[in-house]
């Protein structure tokens, strides 16, 4: 799958970027979309840390040439694992080298491994390399693991192992101006992840999405707003920008990198007691970046 394309991904395809450049050849990557999960346990699906546009992009930056996206169905959960190369050869004719992690699954009631992928590959004249896991503080880096991080809020563990910030994207969009009547203005970025990270308060930078422009420090609010709204069901995610200036307006497509969780969102007695506490979040932002 790919998600989150973590250090551990970029590992496996490194070495195939860098095999393609030296011998003249093309790396690509395979990845599968939906998860597994939702063909074999649809009432509960894994919770993905990239959408597939996001992860195809992220893929892309690591100087593959192309991004294969394989539907995932029940025809092709059907495969037996010994012909899964046989299937894939006849797709991709001029296919050397198969790149893989040294735990990947695969084929029908995930049977093959390693072992049988090299196996299978001496058939074809294939060759297979497998890259050995890749460990953060001690534990195989995983996106599992990054889940539960981002489960917990703990931003800044969840980027080492991911190798950069988490980061969503929305467009800026017309809000209630209920943070400029009290002095402090926000962006509303609509988002609605599949994996949702803690409800809270993060020290996060902002710029535009094509990375047109220089990332501007900011304080960010994820959640359902109990002190002002009562009743909400989906989480907004709101930025306060510590410029300034704000040059951002409705209608401005902006990335957000999330580095560090301030506190969890919490239902406050009132806007005098949130303002407060808004004040008390961005001294603590203003500190994270040493301003």
């Amino acid at each position: 799958m790919f998600d989150g394309v973590h250090l551990g991904h970029q590992a496996v395809i490194k070495a195939a970027v860098q095999s393609a450049q030296r011998s003249g050849g093309v790396a690509a990557v395979l990845t599968f979309d939906p998860h597994p999960s939702r063909l074999f346990r649809p009432d509960d699906p894994v919770r993905l840390i990239m959408d597939r546009e996001r992860r195809v992009a992220a893929l892309l930056r690591l100087g593959v040439a192309a991004v294969i996206v394989q539907p995932f169905d029940a025809a092709f959960a059907a495969i037996d694992a010994d012909q899964f190369l046989p299937r894939l050869r006849a797709d991709l004719p001029a296919l050397h080298t198969v790149y893989v992690g040294e735990n990947w699954r695969f084929g029908r009631g995930r049977r093959g491994d390693v072992t049988l992928l090299v196996a299978e590959a001496k058939k074809l004249g294939l060759h297979v390399v497998s890259a050995p896991r890749i460990n953060g503080d001690g534990e195989p880096i995983s996106s599992t693991r990054i889940r539960a991080l981002l489960a917990e809020g703990r931003i800044d563990a969840a980027n080492v192992l991911l190798g950069s910030a988490y980061a969503s994207e929305g467009v800026v969009t017309p809000g209630k101006r209920l943070g400029r009547t009290i002095g402090f203005p926000t962006l509303n970025l609509p988002w609605a992840p599949d994996l949702r990270p803690r409800l809270g308060v993060y020290v996060v930078s902002i710029q535009r999405a094509d990375r047109s422009d220089q990332a501007l420090r900011g304080v960010a609010n994820y959640g359902l707003r109990p002190t002002v709204e009562v009743g909400a069901i989906e989480p907004r995610l709101e930025a306060h920008l510590l410029e300034p200036h704000c040059p951002y307006e409705t209608g401005d497509y902006l990335t957000v990198e999330w580095l560090a969780f301030i506190r969890p969102e919490t239902r406050f007695t009132g806007l005098d007691a949130l303002r407060e506490q808004i004040s008390k979040d961005i001294n603590s932002a203003k500190n994270w970046f040493g301003c």
